[in-house]
């Protein structure tokens, strides 16, 4: 991490034209389930662009957060396997111990030193994504402790993309966004029931 080179964009390359938006990556920890319900059931079937869960779980348990968002969103949830194209209205859930990581815009699994106490790691996704998808890409912090997320959301910033973060007033846990919020990266401060709508309209 840290090593790749992330395009930066000028404000004028920024705005020349509209984006179409490739990824929307999606970073949380701590009463990160409710909060990824209260986004991700505001999404359409239909969004034309992928979706990116990194979220803090345990290393030695099974994940059952494939199953519990596939009820509550009309998008499919797949849990992320190793060099898989990603597909536009499907969500990509990274499995547990395992960074999630791009070469060449394929899905990359790998088990690389965690990241601060954390494999998955947010940063290490966002930077990442930042390096494939340049503007193209959204990202999303929300609740957690610490602040995982961070140094990606800026690396998403200096790429062009678009960056949002949870309004910390109502996160379980406001550690996370509000490390966010301090990078002076955020582009938009919501509350959970504003990001799946804004997501919509910035995709559609």
């Amino acid at each position: 991490m840290g090593s790749a080179k992330i395009p930066v964009l000028s404000k004028e390359q920024q705005s020349s034209e509209k984006t179409h938006f490739q990824v929307v990556a999606i970073g949380t920890s701590a009463g990160g389930l409710f909060a990824l319900s209260e986004v991700l059931k505001r999404l359409p079937s239909a969004l034309s662009s992928s979706v990116v869960v990194v979220q803090h779980l345990s290393p030695t348990h099974k994940s059952s957060l494939v199953p519990l968002l596939a009820r509550i969103t009309q998008m499919q949830v797949k849990e992320a396997v190793d060099k898989a194209v990603l597909e536009p209205g499907t969500v990509y859930v990274a499995p547990p111990d395992a960074h999630v990581v791009f070469s060449k815009k394929r899905l990359r699994l790998n088990h690389s030193v965690a990241l601060n106490f954390h494999r998955p790691s947010i940063d290490t996704t966002f930077e990442s994504i930042a390096n494939s998808f340049g503007n193209k890409v959204i990202a999303v912090v929300l609740t957690g402790s610490g602040s995982d997320g961070s140094i990606g959301i800026a690396a998403v910033k200096r790429a062009g993309g678009t960056t949002i973060a949870q309004d910390p007033s109502e996160a379980e846990f406001p550690s996370m966004p509000k490390s966010a919020i301090a990078t002076g990266c955020v582009d938009k401060v919501l509350r959970l029931a504003e990001i799946g709508p804004v997501i919509e309209s910035l995709c559609s």
